[in-house]
């Protein structure tokens, strides 16, 4: 009887689950070396997957942007996380950062060719389906998505997860082919009600296909652990608003990609 038990379990085939893969990729804008990261799982498909780009807050390229690509990963995309600053540049604390990021807030256009830059490197990877791609971005991220939305790309859809949402060139609104998702704490003090009613008036305005979801007790930076519990500094993570997020971001890409498919 053992033997036959034993042959029995050599017979039935072992699932093994796909392991997620993370490698660096270097892609330059004229002279300045970019890295960023490609994650995708091993599971092979005949057919290509959705892409997703990953934009990273004003801290640059952290553990949080690659674990967030890697959960992308899972849910079988391929993930790209976009490199703005450039390879090995990067504040060194959260007292810097403001300068490094108001350099590209304050240039739209070289904002604007690095999240490029970045959408064609996720664009020319093997396996990925070039009519489904869409983009997410954290804080200075979150405003870097609405950027390459009102740059005219080719995306089906971009999530912006606690972004600025300012409306610098309201024209632009009229570029925007994609839907657009905002993922907004609904006490979040760096984002004034009036950036929020031109954003709106912008997308309204172009007729944009857009979604605006508050989460109640949030304040900026709710989906990264790194910014604290103490919603008295206004930026603290909120676990409710993160996991509530990240299923709406979900749903969102079921819809965008399938329109696309």
């Amino acid at each position: 009887m053992r033997h036959i038990l034993v042959a029995l379990a050599l017979s039935i085939p072992t699932v093994c689950p796909a392991a997620v893969q993370m490698k660096p990729v270097e892609y330059k804008d004229g002279d300045t070396v970019l890295e960023g990261f490609l994650v995708s799982d091993d599971k092979t498909t005949a057919q290509a997957k959705p892409g997703v780009l990953v934009i990273h807050q004003w801290l640059g390229i952290t553990d949080h942007e690659k674990a967030r690509a890697r959960m992308l990963a899972e849910l079988g995309y391929v993930a790209f996380v976009a490199d703005i600053y450039g390879k090995g540049d990067r504040p060194k604390d959260r007292t810097e950062a403001p300068k490094w990021a108001g350099k590209y807030k304050g240039d739209r256009k070289l904002f604007r060719k690095r999240l490029e830059l970045a959408l064609d490197e996720l664009r020319k990877q093997p396996g990925v389906d070039k009519a489904r791609i869409g983009a997410i971005g954290f804080c200075f991220g979150g405003t870097g998505v609405i950027e390459l939305a009102r740059s005219g790309a080719d995306v089906a859809g971009v999530v912006s997860f606690h972004g600025g949402l300012d409306s610098p060139s309201p024209a632009d609104g009229k570029n925007i082919k994609s839907k657009v998702l905002v993922l907004h704490g609904a006490d979040d003090p760096f984002v004034p009600a009036q950036d929020i009613a031109a954003f709106r008036k912008e997308l309204d305005d172009a007729k944009v296909d857009w979604q605006m979801v508050w989460y109640s007790g949030a304040v900026h930076a709710f989906t990264q652990k790194e910014a604290g519990n103490d919603p008295s500094k206004g930026a603290a993570y909120q676990e409710h608003a993160d996991k509530r997020s990240w299923t709406a971001m979900r749903n969102f890409f079921d819809e965008a990609f399938a329109a696309r498919k």
